[in-house]
């Protein structure tokens, strides 16, 4: 049996926590054949850890492009897209592809809420990534931007949020609350359009979650390319990352990356679904 191919359009992590990296660990985790196409890089201040972004050429990402696309991958998943050229560059090679599977995690910072890469990609996001997503997974802050709400802060603001980012044309929503939320537990909310779902586990309280997000948009790609449907896909993808958050480890002083390889090495762990 040939492996699933999946494509992520990202930026690269030189930390390796996040980013590229942490997608091509987590496409091996689920048994498909990842490929990258690279949209910028991030360096890190060794003093301080405040990020450097720089983006990657137009020319030179569609070379990386045309030879993945000419590949074939069986789904395409984006995330940190610097500019409105790029954001409609991986629209386009999404249509180019053939694929019928297109993941959104629409990264608008490299860390907090308070480094926003680019404002106006928003609207471009909006426009051109949308209506084309079989699944968005935006955060709180990502999902307030998004539906143009602000700052969510409640499974009732999620819900609102969701139904307005569906109305925009993504398939199928889904809204990271993680441990953002006042609760003992970590709560995401899953919205196809007729229901919501309301996804959780036990919140824990480890300090070392870089790169989570695109940990869970990673895996949640992969699931579908198995032919998982999107909630069945989002449900264990949340149970992987749960894992990697859980066992995720201290890198230096400034950060602490999860651990990718924990839900098959070490333990899985157990996802709760109610309809709400």
């Amino acid at each position: 049996m040939s492996l699933k191919k999946v494509l992520t359009i990202a930026g690269s992590d030189t930390s390796a926590g996040a980013g590229m990296q942490a997608d091509l660990k987590t496409f091996q985790e689920h048994d498909t054949y990842g490929m990258v196409a690279l949209a910028a890089i991030v360096t890190m201040d060794p003093k301080t850890w405040s990020h450097n972004v720089t983006p990657l050429p137009l020319d030179l990402l569609d070379e990386q492009l045309n030879t993945a696309i000419s590949i074939g991958p069986d789904a395409i998943k984006t995330g940190m897209l610097g500019s409105e050229e790029v954001i409609k560059r991986a629209r386009q090679a999404y249509d180019e592809s053939g694929s019928e599977i297109f993941v959104v995690d629409p990264v608008m910072v490299c860390k907090g809420d308070d480094e926003v890469l680019n404002p106006g990609n928003t609207d471009a996001m909006i426009k051109e990534l949308l209506p084309k997503a079989t699944v968005v997974t935006p955060n709180l802050f990502e999902a307030g931007q998004l539906s143009g709400l602000g700052k969510l802060t409640s499974i009732e603001d999620m819900k609102k949020a969701a139904e307005k980012i569906h109305d925009l044309g993504a398939e199928n929503v889904v809204i990271k609350g993680g441990k953002a939320l006042e609760s003992d537990k970590a709560f995401d909310l899953f919205y196809d359009g007729k229901k919501h779902v309301l996804l959780s586990t036990d919140k824990f309280q480890s300090s070392y979650n870089h790169g989570a997000g695109c940990t869970f948009a990673a895996a949640t790609t992969a699931n579908l390319a198995n032919g998982q449907s999107p909630e069945e896909a989002i449900k264990n993808a949340k149970a992987f990352v749960a894992s990697a958050i859980k066992n995720g480890w201290k890198m230096n002083e400034f950060v602490g990356p999860v651990d990718h390889g924990a839900s098959n090495r070490i333990e899985k762990i157990e996802v709760f679904t109610e309809e709400i």
